[in-house]
């Protein structure tokens, strides 16, 4: 296939969310090795802090690019005009080409990452319920990125 400005875009952008998606899963490997719960978190040791910032930025990092740069990336090699699709009307569209299962789904996942990355719970078991959601979040995350990469190599033969 012809290596185009929108080919060259998406190989570039794939790359750059497989490197958060490994880091994200060290992160994960590790958390699942911690004996983490409601009242460790309110005594975090120095390393299981990094682990949780280390978590929480990759979790972030991953779901922003996908959504801000994959996403229109690869709209823009299916031949789509992204210019003035809304980040929802991008969603429909992947759904409506079998790329994307659910774009509800997707906003859902959204919800989740903002209420563990921007809300303060108050107590130790809130915080513990909203670390376990985020943790689920992101496993689905990558399974959609995991998705999304074997249609892109069978598609464009990256």
């Amino acid at each position: 296939m012809k290596a185009t400005a929108e080919m060259l875009a998406l190989e570039q952008i794939l790359t750059l969310c497989r490197g958060h998606d490994e880091a994200l899963n060290d992160a994960l490997v590790d958390l699942s090795r911690r004996e983490l719960n409601a009242r460790a978190l309110d005594c975090l040791s120095k390393e299981d802090r990094r682990l949780l910032d280390q978590f929480a930025y990759r979790y972030t990092r991953l779901q922003d690019d996908m959504g801000a740069r994959l996403i229109p990336a690869l709209l823009g090699a299916l031949g789509e005009d992204v210019a003035a699709m809304s980040a929802l009307d991008r969603l429909d569209r992947l759904e409506q080409l079998a790329w994307l299962s659910s774009a509800d789904e997707w906003s859902e996942l959204r919800r989740i990452r903002n209420e563990f990355t921007h809300g303060y719970p108050e107590t130790s078991r809130e915080r513990y319920e909203r670390l376990q959601l985020a943790i689920l979040s992101a496993s689905r995350l990558r399974e959609i990125l995991g998705v999304l990469t074997d249609k892109i190599g069978r598609r464009f033969d990256l």
